[in-house]
């Protein structure tokens, strides 16, 4: 996507929301991905006051799919009420599934095959799937087909009692064998990243979150909702710590690699449910109905690298990609926001976007791509504190850098995010007046 301006059919995001994010197991422990989706998605129905049949259509990232809900997006778009003729599917691709629903919304509507999209993502880690041993599905699938109850007795042969035993997803490496923040502690001891950087990081991002919410910041953009069993009301995210200290951080213990890692618990991301959503539209569509758009995609990349030693890297690549298809610069930016995966992800990434060697080594650049003044990123917090719905907070990048741009005066804001297999994502976003 070189330019959203083609055609005249440009992409705008005209609002966003999402339900507050939870720590995985507290007040969502009980909902469903397709539940999560479905109250975001009927949160922005209700914000925008778009008619629900002038939606094209509907496109929601997850990660951890259910078989239940396997296309949730269709699922959780019948649930929140809109009508049963519209298209809805579901994309995958790792932490940035969200990114890759809001630029596939892009491209429909830059290409006119849509004029107004519903995109986000959900995800419930709080009811992950869990199956059984490989031996013991085999069984499963074979009993299928007994006839009578000698068949039956057939069944326990071969079989031992650890084939009995679930088997709970990993969340490592499918092509590496390792954890993502085993990979990040690796990357912090390659380039440099002390304990010491991300320990003030993380608090950076905690502090920020909790003042954000306490300044009342996320009120546009949190939508209160009430869920089973109890049906309290639930407004804020439960991650961010307003208590924080560096001394707290400083005492906890390497969470990943034992004993000698930086990685802890509190600089670390953690298992969230939670869910978001946009609606973008043409801005000629918007135009005709009314809307007064925030702001527009103007471009976007992704890149991939070697998953062995890059994992983590996908800011770093995907940046200057699309700074160069736009021919901008860092200092063209007014608004950064960045996916904080791990506080030494974050810290590495803008050491190597001011790095010349690496620009040299790694991009073909002469010079480095720049420095980001720290005043300009994330400012209201980030995945650290608020939460990492994986298959979320992409949207929440995206309605937050356009809420800021607008409270910041701002002209251009930049989202980037990395994800699982070593792949990068960014945006570039347009305020408009």
């Amino acid at each position: 996507m070189k330019s959203s301006a083609n055609n005249g059919r440009r992409p705008v995001l005209i609002d966003g929301c999402r339900i507050p994010f939870m720590r995985a197991n507290t007040e969502y422990r009980d909902q469903t991905s397709y539940d999560l989706g479905r109250l975001a998605i009927k949160a922005l129905l209700e914000k925008t006051s778009i008619e629900k049949k002038e939606v094209d259509r509907v496109i929601m990232g997850t990660v951890i799919s259910s078989l239940q809900t396997s296309n949730v997006a269709r699922e959780s778009a019948l649930g929140a009420g809109l009508p049963d003729h519209i298209p809805a599917y579901t994309v995958t691709l790792a932490c940035i599934s969200s990114n890759q629903a809001i630029t596939n919304a892009a491209d429909l509507i830059q290409s006119g095959q849509a004029d107004i999209v519903i995109a986000g993502g959900t995800e419930s880690m709080s009811d992950i799937p869990i199956r059984y041993r490989k031996k013991f599905r085999d069984k499963l699938i074979a009993s299928q087909k007994y006839k009578g109850p000698l068949d039956y007795l057939k069944f326990l042969k071969g079989l031992r009692f650890r084939d009995l035993l679930p088997e709970i997803p990993s969340v490592s490496e499918f092509s590496t064998g390792r954890t993502m923040g085993q990979d990040c502690d690796r990357l912090a001891a390659r380039l440099g990243v002390t304990r010491e950087e991300q320990d003030q990081y993380a608090l950076r991002s905690h502090l920020a979150a909790a003042k954000a919410a306490e300044d009342g910041l996320f009120d546009g953009e949190i939508v209160p909702v009430r869920v089973p069993p109890k049906f309290e009301n639930i407004s804020t995210d439960n991650g961010p710590r307003a208590d924080s200290t560096l001394e707290k951080l400083q005492k906890l213990n390497p969470a990943f690699v034992k004993p000698y890692g930086t990685l802890t618990a509190a600089n670390s991301s953690f298992l969230t449910d939670g869910a978001a959503a946009v609606l973008l539209m043409s801005e000629e569509r918007a135009m005709a109905l009314g809307y007064k758009p925030k702001a527009a995609i103007t471009a976007y990349a992704y890149t991939a690298q070697d998953p062995k030693d890059e994992l983590l890297l996908g800011p770093a690549y995907s940046t200057p990609k699309v700074l160069d298809q736009t021919g901008m610069g860092l200092k063209d930016i007014r608004v950064f926001e960045f996916h904080e995966a791990f506080a030494a992800q974050i810290v590495a990434n803008l050491k190597c976007l001011n790095s010349d060697q690496f620009a040299k080594e790694n991009l073909g650049k002469e010079e480095k791509v720049g420095e980001i003044p720290m005043d300009e990123f994330n400012t209201l917090g980030g995945s650290l504190s608020l939460g990492h719905p994986f298959g979320a907070t992409g949207a929440r990048l995206v309605t937050t850098a356009a809420n800021r741009l607008i409270r910041e005066d701002g002209q251009f804001a930049l989202v980037a995010s990395c994800a699982a297999g070593a792949v990068g994502n960014a945006i570039i976003m347009e305020r408009l007046n």
